[in-house]
């Protein structure tokens, strides 16, 4: 089965369209000739005795409207019926065998069955011995006077009418095989075309040459021409980007080593371009710090290409610590913002601590950048908010923020928030960014099933517990330190 399978595989489809016609054809011939010759065989037969008995009983009543002297009686020539009036106490059959042609083994043997079973009707036929004699169908009825009327027809006629059906069938299903064939031919047409259109697309593509694909369909082949056309458009749009971000990046980087370069050649020759060598060398520091951030930028956005989600199942990272990292080494740039916290004690979320602290980080130096006098984090189950009081964000940027190589405020190509995108949907979490009345909001979230949400709340009553006990031995102490020594 798994050698037809692979053989499968590697058919063109209409290579496949001929197999399936090949099979169809095959089983509805082993249909007919297996299990459909037969049925009509059984068929044919019982329909021409039936045949025989309705001509039978219009002969009978004509027999018993106006008796008839004679024995044998020939209808029309064409249904090739004959009747004969037979006694059963006749012997000699020679006259009938001259008058009917049929011999008289035939007549014989039909004399002794009838006389043998002794029914009131009975349908039979009549095999012969030698190749020349003629087969017989036959039915035979009594009738007054202890006769039998029997009504024969000769196989010849009964072979006429089974050919006549087998034909029909056959042509029958044959028009059905011509049928399905030209529908499936049609139909394997209709997408072998389009595909072939796709694939010299995608060639064109792969060559970068210019490449147009015009499709107009509603199914699946379609919608993958338009997806597939989204996908182009997406890719030249991301190209154009990242060569205008690497031309910015570039021309980002070689200003800073242009003033590093200057200004070291110009203190080796003795001039102090800032006025005092400590004030030059400050500079030199400046675009050193400016080039290893973006250097460090460059290397983070990398890494996180490959970054994988192989943390234990769960959440098991306090948040409250790394928030207290970050804001213990950022907020010492700008000193004259004010840092409100909201924070759920025990959040704890999915991941490792140091990409959630690059995230934390990336979002906080963000804010600072921005920022007017407050910043504000909130920290609730499940969700993490990083508000700052600064200028909104355009409408049509909103949704473009996180994308990599998206310019940013000013025409700058910040990587840092393509960063936190890459890091938070690893872990499963989601980020917007969303414009208040006052300022702008980060928010990152996952939707915490009620599981996670009974452990949260069991955990803050755990610690809510911990702190009334902590606080009732303080004052217990304190009680202790104040009563007067006896």
């Amino acid at each position: 089965m798994k050698r037809v399978r692979l053989w499968l595989r590697e058919l063109t489809l209409t290579q496949q369209l001929m197999t399936i016609l090949f099979l169809v054809i095959s089983v509805l011939t082993i249909f007919i000739f297996a299990f459909l010759t037969p049925g009509i065989n059984e068929f044919t037969t019982s329909e021409v005795h039936r045949m025989l008995r309705a001509s039978q009983s219009s002969f009978m009543y004509y027999l018993e409207e106006q008796p008839d002297p004679r024995q044998i009686y020939y209808p029309s020539e064409e249904s090739g019926i004959v009747h004969i009036v037979w006694k059963a106490s006749r012997g000699d059959l020679s006259a009938l065998t001259q008058e009917t042609g049929i011999s008289s083994e035939a007549l014989t043997s039909i004399q002794a069955e009838i006389l043998e079973e002794a029914a009131d009707h009975l349908d039979g036929s009549y095999l012969p011995g030698r190749e020349n004699e003629q087969s017989l169908l036959y039915t035979a009825a009594r009738i007054k006077g202890g006769s039998y009327l029997v009504t024969l027809i000769s196989a010849d006629k009964f072979s006429q009418f089974r050919s006549m059906l087998v034909n029909n069938i056959v042509n029958a299903n044959m028009l059905v095989a011509i049928a399905l064939f030209i529908i499936l031919t049609v139909w394997v047409t209709t997408i072998i075309v389009p595909l072939n259109q796709i694939r010299a697309y995608i060639t064109k593509i792969k060559n970068d040459e210019p490449a147009e694909l015009n499709i107009t369909r509603r199914d699946e082949i379609g919608a993958v021409a338009e997806a597939l056309l989204e996908m182009d458009q997406e890719l030249q749009k991301q190209n154009r980007e990242k060569q205008e971000m690497i031309q910015n990046i570039s021309h980002d980087l070689k200003t800073p080593i242009t003033t590093i370069r200057s200004y070291s050649e110009s203190i080796k020759d003795g001039i102090y371009p800032y006025g005092t060598l400590e004030k030059s060398i400050d500079v030199i520091i400046e675009h050193a710090d400016r080039l290893e951030k973006k250097v460090r930028s460059l290397i983070a956005l990398n890494k996180m290409d490959y970054l994988l989600d192989d943390c234990a199942e769960g959440d098991t990272l306090n948040m409250n610590e790394v928030i207290d990292k970050v804001l213990l080494s950022l907020k010492v740039i700008r000193p004259e913002i004010t840092f409100e916290r909201k924070t759920e004690r025990g959040v704890l979320f999915h991941g490792d601590e140091d990409p959630w602290r690059i995230v934390v980080e990336n979002l906080v130096d963000n804010a600072l950048r921005y920022a007017n006098r407050v910043i504000r984090l909130e920290l609730n189950p499940g969700e993490l908010k990083v508000i700052n009081d600064g200028q909104k964000i355009e409408e049509d940027r909103l949704n473009k923020l996180f994308k990599p190589y998206e310019k940013g405020t000013n025409g700058q190509f910040g990587l840092g928030l393509s960063i936190v995108y890459k890091i938070v949907t690893t872990y499963g979490y989601r980020i917007t960014a969303e414009n208040l009345a006052d300022g702008v909001c980060f928010r990152i979230w996952k939707e915490l099933d009620k599981k996670e949400i009974r452990a949260f709340q069991r955990e803050k009553k755990k610690e809510e517990r911990e702190k009334a006990k902590e606080i009732r031995r303080q004052e217990r102490e304190e009680m202790m330190s104040s009563r007067p020594e006896s």
